[in-house]
């Protein structure tokens, strides 16, 4: 039977007299700008990851944007980031004239390589962004330290993120801002673009705030340049209906993770991701060729909360990956590569100095072994199992 990778609808459809009354509400009060919804969710959403404020924002691109603007980046700047990401981290470093300085991934938790981050300070880094990738938490004391020793800002791409913990703390709330999205696709998926910025710093939390508003305070005397970048209204108003679920969600992505992690390891040339050692950047590559792997499960380290928003393998071997998309192409089971074209390779940063896109071996590895299987909540058992057992003709 076909197996989507995400199907937003087995989510929203149960929820659709909920949703149309969270409309008819907004449509009745006519309030689509500012309305009472969006604080109510930058409140909740504050309250959940453990912040003391929350920016609802027009997608988690602006929350970027309005995150580096906030702390005053800009031209003559250089802003660290991974090469293993989604664009829109080194796009919104860019859109505020700064230089993207291109930073390798870890092979265990795909997220960036602090160690190899150090090496690409010079005088003009002002800023390091750690994306949590597929859902689980950079190494942050690491980030931290690096970001207090050079007199860093932090600002955490937490766009896969939302709900994931560090050490307890929620991912977004320890650097100075957290931002994340709520893209259709995303843990916390609303209805077309939206995001959050979150901080808890009181005067840069009020700088966000001015500058989303095209840098106005009170409306027509402006302080800053900014943009206009508010959620819509109705946008909170519909994200609230699911937030009030987001648990059972974050539940049942980690269950289904769980069952692929138990079922696929059984598998010969299946291995588990090793985080024996507890820390990023593990060199694990010899053990797993000592081991035959032909395919590495995610894991995630035992001090975070993965939640999931990927369950991302890695296809080991030249071509592989590619041969084993085609596969599951047959069986008619939904899969996504993220991301075959790393950010230094990306035609449009060619003319980047060549110090901002060097030494990212990692990540150009990973982008030829990576892809993704579907892990929603509303995933149903048989279409899990019909997952596994495509996988296990692979490897057969």
């Amino acid at each position: 039977m076909p197996v989507p990778l995400l199907d937003v609808n087995a989510q929203n459809l149960p929820l659709e007299s909920e949703l149309t009354a969270a409309f008819t509400k907004v449509l009745r009060e006519g309030k689509f700008i500012m309305g009472p919804e969006i604080g109510e969710l930058e409140q909740q959403v504050a309250t959940m990851v453990g912040a003391k404020h929350g920016i609802g924002v027009s997608s988690g691109t602006d929350a970027l944007l309005l995150a580096l603007m906030a702390l005053g980046i800009g031209p003559g700047d250089e802003v660290l980031c991974p090469t293993f990401t989604f664009f829109a981290t080194a796009g919104a470093v860019s859109r505020v004239g700064a230089t993207p300085v291109f930073v390798d991934s870890c092979p265990v938790c795909f997220n960036v390589d602090v160690n190899a981050a150090r090496k690409k300070i010079t005088k003009h880094t002002k800023c390091i962004i750690p994306v949590h990738l597929f859902g689980q938490s950079a190494d942050m004391d690491a980030v931290m330290a690096l970001a207090k020793e050079h007199g860093l800002s932090v600002i955490e791409d937490g766009a896969q993120s939302i709900g994931a913990n560090y050490k307890g703390k929620g991912t977004g709330t320890i650097g100075d801002f957290g931002t994340y999205s709520f893209f259709p696709s995303k843990n916390l998926g609303g209805f077309g673009d939206g995001g959050m910025v979150v901080c808890n710093d009181d005067a840069l939390a009020e700088r966000a705030r001015i500058l989303r508003t095209h840098g106005s305070k009170p409306k027509y005397y402006h302080h800053f340049v900014g943009g206009n970048f508010r959620i819509d209204t109705l946008q909170a108003a519909l994200i609230l209906v699911k937030l009030r679920r987001y648990a059972d969600y974050t539940r049942l992505r980690r269950e289904n993770a769980a069952r692929y992690t138990a079922e696929l390891s059984k598998l010969p040339g299946v291995v588990v991701a090793d985080v024996a050692e507890g820390r990023c950047a593990a060199n694990n590559e010899a053990a797993l060729a000592a081991k035959g792997a032909k395919i590495v499960l995610p894991a995630a380290y035992p001090h975070n909360d993965h939640i999931w928003n990927q369950y991302t393998l890695r296809i080991v071997g030249d071509g592989k990956r590619d041969e084993f998309k085609n596969f599951l192409g047959t069986k008619k089971i939904g899969c996504e590569i993220y991301y075959p074209v790393t950010m230094d390779q990306q035609k449009c940063f060619a003319d980047l100095p060549e110090a901002a896109r060097s030494s990212c071996e990692v990540a150009h590895r990973l982008a030829g072994e990576a892809i993704s299987i579907p892990i929603y909540p509303e995933l149903p058992r048989a279409h899990q199992d019909e997952v596994i057992a495509a996988i296990a003709g692979f490897v057969s």
